[in-house]
């Protein structure tokens, strides 16, 4: 049997997307997250997550307050989702972080923002915001932290969500000849470094990345 190593434990709900594919799942967490102990200022109205983990730590701080008035920024469709099953009201969502920053440049220039971001955070949106003379605070909120674990096999396919996630990988195993499942550029792009055997997914969803493994 086929099988597939994913560097993120999946949803049961994903899972479930390998049931019936005849393929092997073995999953880990390649990083860890750890939230940091940091106050994050509430009188700001404009607010901008690039991951779920960042929105995490914020709805921890804000609970019971009364979340409409905050306007929220952020990349990806989950990201969008978690913000507003909680109430939050969601201007502006991307694909990534770049074409997050172009948006807000072109829309917002006078607007000032709070970016609440992990310690890999990439550099593209808070040098666009700054090149733009575009008003923002940073508060770093969580901590990622590489997992790294052996494997003592090799694997049709591997999936990657984050370029912290190869290079945690890379430091117990190597990718052998793997082919790569990428959740977006950013990763594809690491991934580069170490194979030419990279599929990258249509959208940057851990669903389509599964999608992909299992064409």
């Amino acid at each position: 049997m086929k099988t597939v190593l994913s560097t993120k434990i999946l949803t049961p709900a994903q899972k479930e997307l390998f049931l019936n594919s005849g393929l092997g799942l073995v999953e880990y967490d390649a990083l860890k997250i750890d939230f940091l102990n940091v106050e994050i200022p509430l009188d700001c109205s404009n607010y901008i997550f690039t991951s779920k983990n960042a929105v995490a730590a914020f709805l921890n701080q804000v609970k019971g307050a009364e979340v409409s008035k905050f306007n929220t920024f952020c990349v990806g469709e989950k990201t969008k989702a978690l913000l507003e099953q909680n109430g939050l009201n969601v201007i502006e969502m991307a694909n990534n972080a770049s074409e997050l920053g172009k948006n807000i440049v072109k829309n917002h220039k006078n607007e000032h923002f709070l970016f609440l971001c992990g310690n890999k955070r990439r550099d593209e949106l808070p040098e666009l915001l700054t090149e733009n003379n575009i008003q923002f605070k940073e508060v770093e909120v969580y901590r990622t932290e590489l997992n790294p674990k052996a494997f003592q096999r090799d694997f049709e396919g591997i999936l990657f969500f984050s370029p912290s996630g190869i290079r945690s990988y890379l430091l117990e195993n190597n990718m052998g000849n793997s082919t790569l499942f990428c959740i977006g550029d950013t990763t594809a792009t690491e991934a580069r470094k170490h194979s030419t055997q990279i599929i990258t997914a249509n959208k940057p969803t851990v669903e389509n990345v599964l999608v992909q493994a299992i064409k």
